[in-house]
């Protein structure tokens, strides 16, 4: 093992700040559709439209930094090895074999990790974007001669999208208990710097080659 920094200071603060936003947005978002009552309907519908547009700062933040930065290759969609790392979630994790993939600072996402954060980036972010925004501007839907969506399909879009997200959340939590120790991968994002593997690759190629190569 070799210890690497792998997070900058911004992608800390981005993953960390974005993992409280979403998480309070689903609680407060609960509690609008009466699953629960812990603000009461209307300071749970305030804070929401709040945490909502927290959210989209951020993300404009982010998608600035990935931008300027290069990072956003790091999300580039690949299928190199993708069979193989699928195989290893089904079935290898549970029988102690060796990861396929070989994470590096330049490729830190596995094809799968780059496929899951490509589902989230095209379409439930969008999703719950734009059904949020208009389920906000309702009553601004004449005024713009909007007249296809109904304010019950709208909510039904963006609760649809909350659900994924949900999900999303919930599949990423057991993720981060799959690395050399139960919170390898935690303390990593808290401190930047991760220990890595770097024996020869298991398919004889670097793990860290970019799909771009």
């Amino acid at each position: 093992m070799t210890k690497v920094y792998v997070y900058k200071r911004f992608e800390r603060f981005w993953h960390w700040s974005q993992a409280v936003l979403v998480l309070a947005l689903l609680v407060t978002g609960g509690e609008i559709h009466g699953s629960w009552d812990l603000l009461g309907w209307g300071r749970a519908a305030r804070f929401h439209t709040l945490l909502a547009y927290a959210l989209l700062g951020l993300w404009a933040f982010a998608v600035f930094w990935h931008v300027t930065t290069g990072e956003w290759r790091q999300y580039v969609p690949t299928t190199r090895r993708l069979a193989a790392v699928a195989r290893f979630y089904a079935v290898g994790i549970f029988r102690g074999e060796d990861h396929p993939y070989r994470k590096t600072a330049e490729a830190k996402l596995n094809p799968l990790q780059r496929l899951a954060y490509l589902f989230l980036k095209l379409a439930i972010n969008p999703l719950l974007i734009v059904s949020g925004l208009l389920y906000l501007t309702v009553n601004d839907w004449a005024a713009w001669g909007l007249t296809g969506p109904t304010l019950g399909t709208v909510a039904l879009v963006h609760t649809g999208a909350a659900f994924l997200m949900a999900a999303f959340v919930v599949v990423h939590v057991y993720l981060t208990t799959t690395g050399h120790s139960v919170f390898a991968h935690v303390r990593a994002m808290i401190t930047g710097w991760e220990d890595l593997d770097h024996r020869a690759d298991p398919s004889g190629t670097s793990g860290g080659t970019t799909p771009a190569e």
